[in-house]
């Protein structure tokens, strides 16, 4: 056991957290707002606004600065020469492309030279592809046509080609700016960078991440020689390679050393994705716990038990940090519809939401609300109904039954069932809510008391990769759910039964 960093670089902004898994406490935690610390790069959201067709872009300088800053305050709460270990986890599908000389910016110790001005003049792509980019459309079909259509892309790597993929968003580059692609020597990922600047060597892609590119071939666990192919030339050659997320890339960087005290002892273990880093940190990272994140977007993920892909190309299979794989769906409209829906009611805040839907009865109507064009399903903005016509009074319960009913739909690709659903986000505050989801999935809820999930899950891993903590007893301390278990009503299974089969024929219309 030992005193561990785990680092995340989100969209937004860079979170540090030092665990104690000795004392079992957390020791320290950092954040740098990429907005608010560097309002000067005009990012306030931590992305670049207004790109062509669809394509959303970050600095991949602002997020070593962050980095850094992060660092700094980190420095100030603890002694970080006592860190035994870290890793990374990177917001997913994101990535930064390398021009020859990035080796020895990977390398430069210097502690007088900043992170930015090492690696401003080998960026070979000023800014880099994150996972909000829609601008891939051509590229996806190009892709799938090349390698025998979506259901191959999909068998062959986890997923059909996405549009936010790092797969098509390469292929993109390459096709659009020939020059810079040629002299790009390597693609990194979020997370694969950030350990390759700490470790100040090339670090691996782990299978977590990497199954987010439609690149890598999801049983085998390495890259597919047939999509590299039908993605860009050369690709191979500028690719780290994949290893499991538990491989150790080396001590830190004497940079880290000399700038912030970090000890010459100090294990780097490569990084992961942000989702597949958050499974870990929120516990599941074994088969039959199932988490639903009620956030902007919702998402629902699982450990899964051997490897399955989703025939209706909807969810996505990753690799599992911890071994195995992992399941994922992803639904754009999550808090954006529920506070649209809040709205129109005219309730004046989510107390008033929670008592509209505990006034309504159950399994009656249900609405899925898209206020957004919807990714799952693939639907254009708008509301599909079943069951009875929702009321004014009723629509609060309609609509996040409706939001219930179509995870439920969408996960039953992942074939495991549901023995405990862990509930996070913003929403599952809300105890309506969190009973809906435990009637609906006919699961018991718990809901999750931890915070920086990404930011827990790297520093778990970095526990386990390089001081040899076992996951089972540091999840027993680190992501235990708060006090209380939401038991599900099993009298409303057969109705809600009944209204996920006119949701799945509403959506085969």
């Amino acid at each position: 056991m030992a005193k561990v960093l785990g680092l995340d670089l989100s969209t937004q902004s860079a979170t540090a957290l030092v665990l104690d898994t000795v004392a079992g406490v957390t020791l320290a935690r950092a954040r740098a707002a990429f907005g608010a610390d560097f309002p000067d790069r005009n990012h306030p959201e931590g992305f670049i606004r207004g790109g062509k067709g669809g394509e959303v872009h970050a600095d991949p300088l602002l997020w070593l600065d962050g980095l850094e800053l992060a660092l700094q305050r980190l420095a100030k709460l603890t002694d970080l020469s006592q860190i035994d270990a870290v890793s990374v986890s990177g917001q997913q599908h994101g990535s930064v492309y390398l021009a020859a000389g990035y080796e020895a910016a990977l390398a430069d110790g210097n502690p007088a030279t900043s992170l930015t001005a090492k690696f401003a003049s080998v960026l070979s792509r000023r800014t880099s592809p994150i996972w909000m980019d829609a601008s891939t459309e051509k590229e996806c079909a190009e892709i799938a046509s090349a390698l025998g259509g979506d259901q191959k892309v999909c068998d062959l790597t986890g997923s059909v080609a996405t549009r936010r993929f790092t797969g098509p968003q390469i292929r993109r580059f390459a096709k659009e700016d020939p020059t810079a692609w040629s002299n790009t020597k390597r693609v990194h990922l979020v997370s694969s960078f950030f350990a390759s600047v700490l470790a100040g060597r090339d670090a691996a892609i782990d299978t977590g991440d990497g199954a987010g590119m439609n690149l890598m071939d999801i049983r085998q666990g390495d890259w597919a020689p047939a999509a590299l192919a039908a993605t860009a030339p050369e690709l191979m050659a500028k690719l780290p390679p994949v290893r499991p997320g538990s491989t150790v890339a080396g001590p830190i960087s004497g940079y880290f050393i000399a700038r912030y005290g970090f000890s010459p002892r100090c294990q780097v273990v490569i990084g992961t994705g942000d989702n597949p880093s958050s499974l870990v940190g929120m516990g599941a990272s074994l088969p039959g716990k199932v988490v639903v994140s009620l956030g902007t977007s919702d998402t629902l993920f699982a450990a899964i038990e051997g490897i399955r892909t989703d025939a209706a190309g909807l969810g996505h299979a990753f690799g599992n940090p911890m071994g195995g794989s992992m399941s994922l769906v992803c639904v754009r409209n999550g808090s954006l519809a529920r506070e649209a829906i809040r709205r129109e009611c005219g309730l004046a805040d989510w107390v008033a939401f929670s008592a509209s839907i505990e006034a309504s009865p159950a399994a009656v109507a249900a609405v899925l609300p898209m206020e957004e064009d919807e990714i799952t399903p693939r639907r254009t903005a708008g509301r599909i109904t079943l069951g009875m016509s929702a009321t004014r009074d009723s629509l609060p319960r309609a609509a996040v039954e409706g939001q219930a009913l179509s995870l439920r739909l969408h996960s039953r690709w992942v074939g495991t069932p549901t023995t405990q659903l862990l509930l996070t986000g913003g929403a599952s505050e809300n105890p309506a809510v969190a009973k809906i989801f435990a009637d609906v999935f006919g699961a018991p809820v718990l809901r999750l008391a931890v915070s920086d999930s990404a930011a827990l899950g790297a520093a778990l891993r970095a526990a386990v990769g390089a001081c040899g903590a076992k996951m089972a007893d540091l999840e027993k301390v680190f992501c235990a759910p708060a006090p209380g278990v939401v038991q599900p009503d099993p009298t409303l299974r057969g109705r809600y039964d009944l209204l996920e089969a006119e949701l799945g024929q509403a959506l085969a219309r």
